[in-house]
């Protein structure tokens, strides 16, 4: 079977991933009560978690896949830099490419979680331009690594990492290599994309990003699409459509409806990122994009059965997709 040819092939891949890194933490408990000093649940503490996110979570899905992962991005001198670090270091994910800013703490999400249930999110972060010197660093960082690798993902939070001048230096020297460039795409920056392999928006990002009224129906969305390659001149976007699966449009506005796999779903948060983990995965292997899109999309399904942050590895997916097909 095609997919599970591409699945073994995960592990000759390196991918580099250029974008927004942060931790999101996980304060877990359970409610019993009301404060009495405001009416906002009481959440008794049970444990409290800490993963990769963003970008970081992109490098972290690449790396459980099997792959190599190299990620550029930028953190701030500071404990929680300092622990990012660690964790990557965990997963067997480099941190050589990383460049610290004196001026920016690194990002950190805490998410408050009870009976399954997100009660509330605090974030920790200064949002805006980085200043010149970091970005420099940066396209110098990207410029040294990207001889060694066989995709990259320009994984855009809208933090300050992808630039103007990092995004249009990341897609020219992709397009030099003639390697596959994936964008998970910020709605602010979404006309900036341009003459990349594939992109992979929600259907919100995708309607917002390109400025669009009245999207109702499947065909809204196909139309959407079309606009969407024509706009940016791409190879193909897949736009992620939660429980109705995926769309994806491919060269001369080939459109194709991909159902969701998922069993259940239980949080996805980073769901995002594991698309475009798999999806850019697939294509340094060889895959078409329609194969990359249905190997994206039963990844996809898997994590957002588990609650937080997650990912997914060869045998589970190897797995599901054997279960599907042996029905």
């Amino acid at each position: 079977m095609e997919l599970l040819k591409l699945i073994s092939l995960f592990k000759k891949q390196t991918i580099l991933v250029v974008g927004d890194s942060m931790i999101d933490k996980f304060i877990w408990g359970k409610v019993k009560r009301i404060s009495p000093e405001a009416p906002v649940p009481v959440v008794e503490v049970n444990k409290e978690t800490e993963v990769l996110g963003a970008a970081a979570n992109v490098a972290n899905n690449i790396a459980a896949l099997g792959a190599k992962a190299f990620i550029v991005s930028a953190i701030g001198e500071d404990t929680t830099g300092k622990t990012l670090m660690e964790m990557l270091s965990e997963k067997n994910i480099s941190s050589e490419y990383l460049v610290y800013s004196l001026y920016r703490p690194t990002i950190i999400k805490t998410r408050i979680i009870a009976a399954s249930q997100q009660v509330v999110r605090v974030d920790k972060e200064i949002k805006g331009t980085f200043e010149k010197s970091t970005e420099l660093k940066i396209i110098k960082n990207i410029e040294e690594v990207i001889p060694k690798v066989n995709a990259v993902i320009i994984s855009d939070y809208g933090k300050g990492v992808v630039g103007p001048s990092v995004l249009k230096k990341t897609i020219s020297l992709a397009r030099k290599y003639k390697i596959p460039v994936a964008v998970d795409p910020k709605i602010d920056h979404f006309k900036k994309y341009k003459k990349i392999t594939t992109m992979t928006p929600n259907e919100k990002e995708a309607i917002e990003g390109m400025g669009a009224k009245n999207i109702k129906t499947d065909e809204d969305i196909e139309v959407l699409g079309k606009k969407i390659l024509k706009t940016l001149g791409s190879q193909s976007v897949v736009i992620t459509r939660g429980e109705k699966g995926m769309t994806l449009i491919g060269p001369n506005n080939k459109i194709t409806r991909i159902p969701t796999r998922a069993k259940e779903v239980y949080d996805v948060t980073g769901a995002g990122d594991t698309v475009i983990s798999t999806m850019t995965l697939a294509l340094a292997a060889k895959a078409d994009l329609l194969n990359a899109a249905e190997i994206a999309n039963f990844a996809a399904g898997i994590v957002v059965g588990k609650i937080g942050t997650a990912t997914t590895n060869p045998k589970e997916l190897e797995e599901v997709i054997k279960d599907f097909y042996n029905k």
